[in-house]
């Protein structure tokens, strides 16, 4: 593919599934300037290994993988011995303001306990939340469907713990 189109190519992409680079800034950026240095990042990463998607699985299942791995290696790189990260909302919003406050309050309990969580077990409630199916998460995270299942009884247990409400 010529340049011209790659890059034609490549901003078509990102201008559709922008909002999937968003959640995982989201989830992992701790202050707006974070987001956006992490945007930045995650878009460069995506540009860098263009060339080398084989449309083997779908693209947005690669561009999660290359966007959640930046996010995880800066993570790492940013907060050496800091087991947690902390972020100011949930990728998605599960509250809506015609709600009553019982339900808001127990909505940002749920939010503050996903907080506490490491890395890869926000990423995979992120997946869980965006309703992909544990064969997703695997091409996404890399993790078997066997682990997978067992780290999301164990993420839910902990949320329980966490808010003490069932989850």
């Amino acid at each position: 593919m010529e340049l011209a189109n790659r890059q034609n190519e490549f901003a078509r992409l990102m201008e559709a599934n922008r909002a999937l680079i968003f959640k995982v800034c989201h989830l992992y950026g701790k202050t707006e300037a974070d987001r956006e240095d992490l945007f930045q990042e995650i878009v460069f990463q995506l540009w860098k290994s263009f060339s080398t998607f084989r449309g083997e699985a779908a693209f947005t299942t690669w561009m999660y993988r290359v966007a959640l791995n930046t996010a995880l290696s800066g993570v790492r790189k940013d907060q050496l011995g800091r087991l947690t990260t902390y972020v100011e909302e949930l990728p998605v919003h599960l509250a809506q303001d015609d709600r009553g406050a019982e339900v808001r309050e127990q909505m940002e309990q749920l939010r503050r306990a996903i907080d506490r969580l490491s890395g890869v077990e926000k990423s995979i409630v992120m997946l869980y939340l965006e309703e992909k199916s544990y064969e997703e998460m695997e091409a996404i995270l890399g993790i078997k469907v066997v682990n997978l299942r067992v780290k999301m009884n164990r993420i839910k247990e902990k949320l329980r713990k966490l808010t003490h409400t069932p989850v």
